[in-house]
């Protein structure tokens, strides 16, 4: 095959945002995903495989929200993983992915444009649902981390509730995410939500938050979860001081 009709021969240029409210903005993202070919939020498959292992077997149909450029749905295919759906709201981004994973003959994961606040697949189909610092974005500009704007609220209740519906009875939502627990809490553990609620930190120095939600598990005590937590200390390592992932963080969290 010719070198050039490779997607990724020509490595592009990140387009970094002037403001993180550019990241609530389509028409950034289509741009961006025109002139990158690949970018890892939240560190890249190797720093929390350990944790994946643990919660997706093989066999188990997945779905992936907000793929953007990323090489997740790869590396779960790589580890025996294969039923795979991803979808991303920019159409640049949907047809690149496709582009490139049947380039590399991963040709049986599926990529479909969609709107996670309003998924478009039947109930209960899925036994995964995984997003690697898609939530995030809702919560830019959202105002006082403890009490967010209401229209915050909405967006992140619309998309929580339209996880939980596609998940089967006993499916588990993954959210790895920049978003301290007590922010997050609220949100999961909201009444009209069957599952239960854990995370796990992963990171060096630097912590992020793997969180596992497993429908049908709610217990009489799962509120407890959302008392206020201890933070763990943050020992900024140099690489991640120059990262887009902490520019980010700390002005979602602020």
């Amino acid at each position: 095959m010719d070198t050039d009709q490779n997607p990724e021969s020509k490595p592009k240029k990140t387009v970094g945002p002037s403001s993180t409210s550019a990241y609530r903005d389509p028409q950034y993202w289509d741009e961006r995903f025109s002139n990158e070919e690949h970018y890892e939020w939240l560190k890249d498959y190797s720093h929390f495989r350990h944790l994946i292992q643990a919660h997706i077997k093989p066999g188990s149909s997945v779905l992936e929200l907000g793929c953007g450029n990323s090489q997740l749905s790869e590396e779960l295919y790589k580890d025996g993983i294969t039923e795979i759906t991803c979808t991303d709201l920019s159409a640049v981004a949907v047809e690149k992915m496709r582009e490139r994973l049947s380039y590399k003959g991963y040709k049986e994961i599926k990529v479909l444009e969609a709107d996670m606040l309003d998924l478009p697949f039947s109930n209960e189909c899925f036994d995964v649902v995984i997003e690697k610092g898609t939530m995030d974005v809702l919560f830019v500009d959202s105002g006082d981390p403890w009490n967010p704007r209401p229209e915050t609220v909405t967006k992140v209740t619309a998309m929580l509730e339209s996880v939980h519906r596609v998940l089967k009875p006993d499916g588990i939502f993954i959210s790895i995410s920049f978003g301290q627990p007590h922010f997050r809490c609220p949100f999961f553990n909201a009444p009209k939500f069957t599952w239960s609620f854990e995370w796990i930190t992963f990171g060096d120095g630097f912590h992020y938050f793997f969180y596992i939600s497993r429908k049908g598990r709610r217990s009489s005590n799962c509120e407890e979860s959302c008392e206020k937590q201890e933070q763990p200390s943050i020992n900024l390592l140099h690489e991640e001081l120059e990262s887009e992932d902490y520019i980010f963080r700390m002005n979602i969290d602020c």
